[in-house]
């Protein structure tokens, strides 16, 4: 009978399966029960055995990989959807197939036959219980990706240049970083290992803002853009890359380059960027003219944070600034050791005061004409616990510029004035020293020094002319209203008011005769022209008439002169046959702490050599 093979008798026909006497023991195996939703799914689908190999494919995978179904089958799945390229999704990928792990998910770019390219998204998880292999799932995420990049790219350039914004900058300059820093560990040459940064704002853009509108000024921020673009583009020909061109914000922008092959290289862009700049805006109707401040940063990459190097280059953009703008400035470690040591002064001053971290040395005043000692200058000291012992160059500026001289003054006057006191009630027999104590001008604007200096006097018991105040000439030239009142008051007090550095500042002679001032203190640079005993010193005979007038002049209108900086015997000399009446300086001793001050008490021809050495 046709259809059917010798030995073999039909018996009956059940779901479509032949029975014969030969398969009656062995009936045909039944289909998956996933296997109708598997066909007619439109998820592209796959059976994978345990070796990795397609056992069954969907036609909706055939479409998508651009074949029929059936060419599918026996194909390595991991070949056709590059699941074997990176090596985390190949260990999972291995572990789902052996069991160990129950699902894995990633996104592929696959290349279709007609030669686009789309997203996919693998799906790989275990098939039932009783089933051997893996399903397999793929979906064609193109569009969604295609969405999200455009919205990435949003996200991160700026609308009005169209360049990568600060979080797009950021993204690249750490992964720059990291990249540097992976080369470095596997010693690969592909690249220099450095980085450079140029980090530059408009000049005069507020400007164009505030009188021509912010539409002329975007405006000009996309020309600006436009020229960097240009500078970066003509400064990576012939190199590996162009350097990277983002604004940050404002008027701010950075080029950044990788690789960069040390500071000329830096140096040059940022010249080629300063002349682009310089030419003329034609915007709107409107011819602008503007420049630009660039902060310049180049260093290694190894051990530098996106953040260390972002504070470099702007701390190096306010350099070229307040060096005067339409400039390129160098990051100068220096400097910047410099600027961050005063940040730390600054931010610690007040409590300092409180700490009591501050002392007072004392710098003998000595009578030209005796050699004794008649007073001493208290002059402060920051014992820093960081930075050590400061003379007062290093942090009275700081202190003026935040206000904390006044606090400071107050405890300077009395601690002064305390010891000034003690050593006169230790001495009962001698004549009492005064004492000298520098006053900022603030002092006399923001608190009331008249006030301040006779409840001092008043605590301590020290008779108001032994007090001495130094204000500097150009604090005292040109008072009027209130410094004019108090320094008239403390006058009127008793307590001697002295001009310090005189003949460096104004000079305004009128004054001398309008003001309480009892002592002109000549400024060292005069005196020193008086050392005729070493030739290398180039005495000035100028410098000594000038300085005998002045003390002619200070006598005829009833005041008493101090020459500081006095160093040698000749200098002394020469000031006491012209009538100076105090001296100070190393001749006669450096400052020193209060303790040793009494050495010199009754001594005639105070020298260096007693005490005055450290």
């Amino acid at each position: 009978m046709s259809g059917t093979s010798e030995g073999s008798t039909p018996v009956a026909e059940a779901d479509g399966h032949v029975v014969t006497e030969s398969n009656r023991t062995t009936p045909a195996r039944a289909e998956p029960p996933y296997r109708s939703a598997f066909t007619a799914a439109p998820l592209a689908m796959a059976v994978v055995d345990r070796e990795g190999l397609i056992v069954d494919a969907n036609d909706t995978l055939g479409e998508l990989l651009g074949g029929d179904r059936t060419g599918l089958t026996g194909q390595v799945a991991s070949d056709l959807l590059d699941l074997a390229t990176d090596s985390r999704t190949w260990h999972a990928y291995r572990e789902v197939l052996v069991g160990d792990r129950p699902r894995l998910r990633c996104t592929r770019r696959l290349k279709h036959p007609d030669g686009h390219s789309l997203w996919a998204q693998v799906t790989v998880s275990s098939l039932p219980v009783g089933e051997e292999g893996v399903l397999l799932s793929v979906a064609d995420v193109s569009a969604r990706r295609e969405l999200q990049a455009r919205l990435r790219h949003l996200q991160m350039h700026d609308p009005v240049t169209r360049l990568p914004n600060r979080t797009l900058f950021f993204e690249r300059l750490t992964a720059a970083l990291e990249s540097a820093a992976l080369e470095a560990e596997a010693y690969e040459t592909g690249g220099t290992g450095r980085i450079g940064l140029c980090y530059l704002d408009v000049d005069g853009f507020k400007a164009v803002n505030d009188t021509l509108g912010h539409r002329v000024g975007d405006q000009l921020l996309a020309a600006v853009a436009e020229r960097l673009t240009r500078c970066a583009d003509e400064a990576g020909c012939g190199r590996a890359g162009a350097p990277l061109v983002a604004r940050l914000g404002g008027d701010e922008f950075a080029l950044l380059v990788e690789n960069s092959t040390g500071t000329d290289q830096l140096a040059d862009l940022a010249e080629s960027v300063l002349k682009a700049l310089q030419e003329p805006f034609d915007l709107a109707g409107q011819r602008l003219s503007v420049s630009a401040s660039i902060g310049v940063v180049e260093r290694q990459a190894a051990g530098t944070s996106a953040t260390g190097l972002m504070q470099a280059a702007d701390t190096t953009l306010y350099w070229a600034k307040s060096d005067g703008k339409d400039r390129w400035t160098l990051f100068d470690p220096e400097r910047n050791a410099h600027l961050m040591t005063r940040q730390a002064l600054a931010s610690t001053l007040r409590p300092a005061i409180e700490r009591g971290e501050f002392v007072l040395d004392y710098q003998p005043l000595v009578g030209m004409a005796d050699g004794r000692l008649h007073g001493v200058e208290a002059l402060i000291r920051w014992n820093h616990p960081q930075f050590g012992l400061l003379p007062p160059n290093r942090f009275i500026g700081l202190a003026e510029e935040d206000g904390s001289i006044v606090p400071l003054g107050r405890w300077i006057l009395a601690t002064a004035c305390r010891q000034a006191r003690r050593w006169q009630l230790e001495n009962p027999g001698e004549p009492p020293l005064f004492v000298s104590v520098n006053v900022a001008v603030r002092q006399v604007w923001d608190s009331d020094l008249v006030a301040d200096v006779a409840e001092t006097l008043a605590e301590t018991g020290l008779a108001p002319h032994l007090l001495q105040l130094e204000l500097t000439e150009s604090a005292v030239m040109g008072s009027a209203g209130r410094p004019l009142q108090a320094l008239k008051a403390l006058s009127d007090m008793g307590v001697r008011i002295a001009i310090d550095d005189f003949g460096t500042g104004y000079s305004n002679l009128a004054y001398l005769s309008r003001l309480p001032v009892k002592v002109l203190k000549l400024d060292g640079s005069f005196v020193r022209g008086f050392r005729y005993d070493d030739p290398a010193a180039h005495p000035s005979p100028a410098d000594e008439v000038i300085v005998e007038a002045m003390i002619q002049l200070a006598h005829r209108l009833g005041l008493t002169v101090t020459a500081e900086c006095v160093e040698t015997s000749a200098q002394a000399d020469r000031l006491r046959l012209i009538g100076c009446d105090t001296g100070q300086g190393w001749l006669y001793s450096r400052p020193v702490p209060p303790d040793r001050i009494s050495a010199l008490r009754g001594a005639p021809g105070v020298q260096a050599d007693v005490v005055g050495k450290p």
